[in-house]
Order: structure tokens, then sequence, then C-alpha cells
């Protein structure tokens, strides 16, 4: 989501790496302009993109120019060209690493309780017309393909996330979009503030450098 690179934006900028080894993609995006103020891709642009030497056909952005069903087939044609992926073959992307927001109502990517997305089981690349969240129009990764990743890591910040918080890790809400992030070979990192975190009652929390 565009409110999580936030967190991270001076460190990934100060971050000694190869950025032409990085490909960056979106878990899921507003379907808007990218200088639409709704736009994660915008936000990354500002916070991040900017500031590094990441060869620009290795972000993999939407086609928001295009119909959203086209455009939702077309980024996932995209990261199956980017995994040299196969007609025909039933493997799922690994990506190395993604970053998860957390909805208050427990949404994760754009995938919203109660909603048909969350049984998709075919498709790498959903569009979604009917979000309960603004806007409407959004595309998004599906579970096969977030719950294939090397590491999956929530970022949850604000006392506004705490109850629902405590309805995914102490009460177990299975029913929850973000209590269905279980990676398949992975590993899962909750990454919460004091704020976020103080409904919580177990006992391996803990604080690294304060609040985020």
């Amino acid at each position: 989501g565009g409110s999580v690179i936030k967190y991270f934006s001076d460190a990934i900028k100060n971050t000694e790496s190869d950025w032409s080894h990085w490909n960056v993609l979106f878990c899921d995006e507003r379907y808007v302009s990218y200088d639409d103020k709704e736009s994660t891709y915008g936000a990354y642009y500002e916070q991040f993109f900017k500031h590094v030497p990441i060869p620009k056909e290795q972000i993999l952005n939407i086609d928001y120019k295009i119909p959203i069903e086209d455009s939702a087939k077309d980024y996932e044609n995209r990261l199956k060209k980017l995994v040299h992926w196969d007609e025909g073959s039933d493997f799922l992307p690994m990506v190395d690493i993604l970053l998860l927001g957390l909805g208050p109502d427990g949404h994760v990517c754009s995938l919203f309780p109660g909603h048909t997305l969350l049984k998709e089981q075919e498709r790498w690349v959903a569009a979604i017309t009917d979000s309960p969240k603004p806007p409407p129009n959004r595309i998004t990764l599906t579970f096969p393909v977030i719950n294939n990743a090397r590491n999956l890591v929530f970022v949850a910040c604000g006392e506004g996330k705490s109850s629902i918080l405590k309805e995914i890790l102490e009460n177990k809400r299975l029913d929850l979009p973000a209590s269905m992030v279980k990676p398949v070979n992975g590993n899962l990192t909750w990454l919460l503030d004091r704020k976020a975190a103080n409904l919580l009652t177990l006992p391996s929390i803990q604080y690294v450098h304060g609040d985020l």
C-alpha cells in the first residue's frame, strides 16, 4: 500500500545496493493515474524510485489507460514474462519479499472481507471494481501468488489497527483476509508500533528502536 513506504523510504534510499538487480512489483494498485493522490506508484515514486537508480523497465506497474480487466491481464502477463513462465506450466512466482499493509477491516492488498476474490485460485492478478474502500477500481495480486513469497512482512502502525490485530493474532479470526496470508514455504513477519500493539498480550512482542 501507499502508506507502507513512508516507514522504509529513508532506510531504503540510504542502502548500498546494486539497484540494477532489483525488480519491483506492486501487491495491489488503485486504478488511477500515476499523479493521482490515491496512486500507490505515485507514492513510491516520490519517496523511493526517484531517489535510486532502479531501471524503469524493472518497475512493474499497472497500465491505467486501458480497460481495468485488460490492465489486470496485462500486469499478470508481464509478471509471467519476468519469471519466465511457460504456457501450461503450473509453477507460481516466488517473490523475495512482499510488504503488506493491513486495513482496519482486516483487508490485505485489495482483498476485502467476504469478497469472491478471496477464493481465487487460477489468476495471479485480478481486477476489483467494487472495493468497499475508495477508490472502487483496483488491481491486486491473489492469494496463490501472495502466499508463495519467500518473505511476507505486514506493517501496521497506529491505534486504529489495534482492534483488528487482536482479532487476527489473538482471537484467530480465520475469516479475515489478513489471516489468509499463510506462506507456503516462506516466512511471515509482523512489524508493529506500540500503538498498534497496545491490545495484544502475546508474550513474544519485542520493541526495537522505539516506534516506527
